[in-house]
């Protein structure tokens, strides 16, 4: 843990997991912190979680706690030695490819073990981690303005604060992003719709095993021509979490990012070469159409005395669970960073540090993700239809991602760091 001298007094803005996991960090490494939420109270709103072993290993870095915690809300596949499937591939059209002689496939790694969670499990165990007394609710942020040594925070209620530097963990429409990016790089402050839609719902165990059979009960990747379905166990299997995206070739058109419709018009968005098992899934679901945005480039994470954290830096697709894992991996090289400094000058060196580690894995993170989707939807040009291709292809491709040492980025981080300060 890190010395109690530490001179900062840090702002984290929004407590999704990548404010919570920061906030962590920064109390296991003795750095003074607030953490500032727009709403009322935490969020009790959110579907599946599925976090990779670099997630896992981040999460016992940032406080070995918050790893042993986790392993007792997580789920894995359901079936015994299923331990290291991701997923079992198979067609989404009727009869989930055996019309056609395929048979289910599974990708993974030996480095890979299966583990999901509900969101808000997960958000439970890491409200637990931080004294509430740090946190302050109902504080939507309004505006940011940097002085010398200091930030000027003001919020819509109108009470203003200062803080030596802030965090933005605001998450993908947040107000710290325009700060850090919009005079030198505004055409980057938007994130870019990715050209697709998903249906959300959540399904009894017992139910999704009546409907699905043995398909229920492990992760599961449905693939076909512009559309995909994944499914998995939640809640210590006691429940399925499913989510069926779907290719859009227009332009999102409406004010909000999510979309109400009747139910015809979500049935009918699947009424052809889907199984109708699977559509028969969404009926634990609102008829609500998700649009999925992200950050293809990000150009810079930081500011002067204001970074950004998680999805306000690099909001990705879904497509490699990848998203929830390079928030703790954020958190993690932040709080290890701010934790060695003794002097408001080293504050932004050391954002400039973590954003030459992080920047560049959580864009290939954000770039690999979509077009991990696009193998899904049959739209990868190197892949299309072929079955055989893309499994043999799946069971390569995250382990980059998996495998990444971060006990290495730590050390060079604080390397990098004394080097600065000496």
């Amino acid at each position: 843990m890190g010395g109690s001298s530490n001179p900062l007094n840090i702002a984290i803005i929004g407590a999704g997991i990548g404010g919570l996991a920061l906030a962590i960090g920064l109390l296991r490494q003795n750095v003074p912190y607030t953490l500032y939420e727009a709403a009322a109270e935490y969020s009790t709103i959110g579907a599946g979680v599925g976090l990779g072993p670099n997630a896992l290993r981040a999460m016992d870095m940032i406080d070995p706690r918050f790893r042993a915690l986790y392993e007792d809300i997580s789920s894995g596949n359901l079936t015994p030695n299923k331990n290291h499937v991701m997923m079992d591939a198979l067609l989404i059209e009727e009869g989930f490819g055996k019309n056609q002689g395929i048979d289910p496939a599974s990708y993974g790694a030996d480095c890979y073990d299966r583990t999901s969670c509900h969101r808000k499990a997960l958000l439970d165990i890491m409200t637990g981690l931080i004294p509430l007394s740090t946190v302050r609710f109902n504080k939507r942020l309004k505006s940011l303005v940097q002085e010398k040594d200091k930030v000027i925070i003001t919020f819509e209620d109108g009470e203003v604060t200062e803080a030596n530097s802030v965090i933005g963990c605001d998450g993908v429409k947040g107000a710290t992003r325009p700060v850090v990016l919009g005079e030198k790089y505004p055409e980057k402050v938007e994130a870019t719709y990715s050209g697709k839609y998903a249906y959300r719902s959540i399904i009894p165990m017992k139910d999704a095993v009546e409907i699905l059979g043995e398909h229920a009960g492990d992760a599961k990747m449905f693939m076909g021509p512009g559309v995909n379905m994944t499914t998995f166990p939640i809640s210590k299997g006691t429940a399925c979490n499913a989510v069926v995206f779907k290719l859009d070739d227009k332009p999102w058109s409406y004010q909000d990012w999510t979309r109400p419709v009747d139910p015809e018009v979500m049935f009918g968005d699947f009424s052809t070469g889907v199984d109708k098992r699977l559509v028969k899934l969404l009926e634990w679901g609102k008829p609500l159409q998700w649009s999925i945005w992200h950050h293809l480039d990000t150009p810079i994470y930081y500011n002067g005395l204001i970074c950004l954290l998680g999805d306000s830096a690099h909001a990705t697709t879904p497509h490699q669970a990848a998203g929830a894992g390079q928030c703790l991996e954020d958190a993690l090289i932040l709080s290890r960073l701010l934790g060695k400094v003794t002097s408001l000058t080293q504050v932004e060196p050391a954002y400039k540090i973590y954003d030459s580690i992080r920047r560049p894995r959580a864009q290939r993170v954000v770039r690999t993700s979509h077009e991990t989707g696009l193998i899904y939807a049959f739209r990868h040009p190197d892949f299309g239809t072929d079955m055989r291709k893309i499994v043999e292809h799946l069971n390569e491709r995250f382990l980059w991602l998996w495998e990444h040492d971060l006990h290495s980025d730590v050390v060079k981080a604080e390397a990098e760091f004394a080097k600065i300060i000496n």
